[in-house]
């Protein structure tokens, strides 16, 4: 082969390999039209069922969450679960975590705390492994199966996130020797303190993320009522204003009739699912993607934006409403 093409092939190796410059052109260069930060608020984004080692719309996503941190001067990441496919981590020291999550999430604006919560394939590994791993990195936040925060915001309103193992709960994993793990868990308990935390916040706004959803348009559509049985009544009674979900792969906005709480279903992460227009859905998309989330006093703002930094949906709830 001539020199000169050699030459050519070293330089086109050298340019793939070379690590990505985030700098002001590159952002000005990659923006997210109509993505607007809540001023004097919190702003978040909501993540679930990603960790495929890169796979499939996983770096993708990855990026686009990293611009869209930028954006919206980001206060941290939430996990609606499914952390790691297929079968969870053994350990604090399985390369899965540097494969699926420090590699792969490493755009600067990412290096916010994320708030993790755990999936029904997190059980197939070593659970408490993603509560220990807590003590090894400083973004990754999950100091137990279950725990809740609040955010005092600076124009005076406060958020209460309340961070739910939903895998106890699910009555559909009685029965499943796979999932036998999540019924070594004390559900009753976990059931009384999520009572016991949302009837005495004095948060503006009250937001419970889970695994689970309570209502899918997608491939669950039907197959829900387990779960919904066991924390509607709570979250309606409560008047929690939205209620965060993965597991379906992909993203939904549910509302059934007479209900008050708001169902959002943030599941693509990486690999997608078809879904479907149902009686109670106000959007549904079978794409990669990722939800922000704006909060003030007086509003709540969720948008879904998808694995080419495209807006696909955005809703908005007026506190004065609920």
């Amino acid at each position: 082969m001539p020199y000169f093409l050699l030459c050519l092939l070293s330089l086109a190796a050298t340019a793939q390999s070379s690590p990505q410059v985030y700098d002001d052109a590159y952002y000005q260069q990659h923006q997210i039209a109509n993505v607007d930060e809540a001023q004097d608020g919190l702003n978040f984004l909501v993540l679930g069922d990603w960790g495929r080692n890169g796979h499939y719309q996983q770096r993708h996503v990855a990026m686009w969450m990293d611009i869209a941190m930028e954006q919206l001067g980001g206060d941290f990441i939430v996990t609606t679960g499914d952390n790691f496919y297929s079968n969870g981590v053994a350990s604090v020291s399985d390369p899965y975590w540097q494969s699926s999550f420090e590699q792969i999430y490493q755009g600067p604006h990412l290096f916010e705390d994320w708030y993790a919560t755990l999936g029904n394939h997190d059980y197939r590994g070593n659970w408490q492994a993603q509560i220990d791993y807590t003590q090894v990195s400083r973004r990754w936040q999950m100091p137990a199966q279950y725990y809740a925060k609040t955010f005092e915001l600076d124009d005076g309103a406060s958020v209460l996130l309340v961070f739910l193992d939903t895998n106890p709960l699910n009555p559909d994993y009685k029965h499943e020797a796979k999932y036998a793990a999540t019924q070594q868990q004390d559900a009753a308990k976990q059931l009384t303190w999520l009572k016991d935390k949302l009837a005495s916040t004095r948060a503006t706004w009250k937001i419970v993320i889970g695994h689970h959803p309570l209502y899918s348009s997608g491939k669950r559509y039907g197959k829900t009522g387990g779960i919904r049985d066991v924390l509607e009544p709570i979250l309606e009674g409560h008047q929690v204003d939205a209620y965060f979900a993965g597991h379906e792969h992909d993203l939904q906005h549910n509302q059934p009739a007479g209900t008050h709480v708001a169902h959002f279903v943030s599941g693509g992460g990486s690999e997608v699912r078809p879904v479907a227009q149902r009686e109670f859905t106000k959007f549904a998309a079978s794409k990669a993607g990722f939800a922000s989330v704006g909060i003030n006093k007086e509003q709540l703002t969720v948008s879904f934006i998808d694995a080419g930094g495209q807006m696909l949906y955005q809703y908005q709830m007026n506190k004065d409403n609920k």
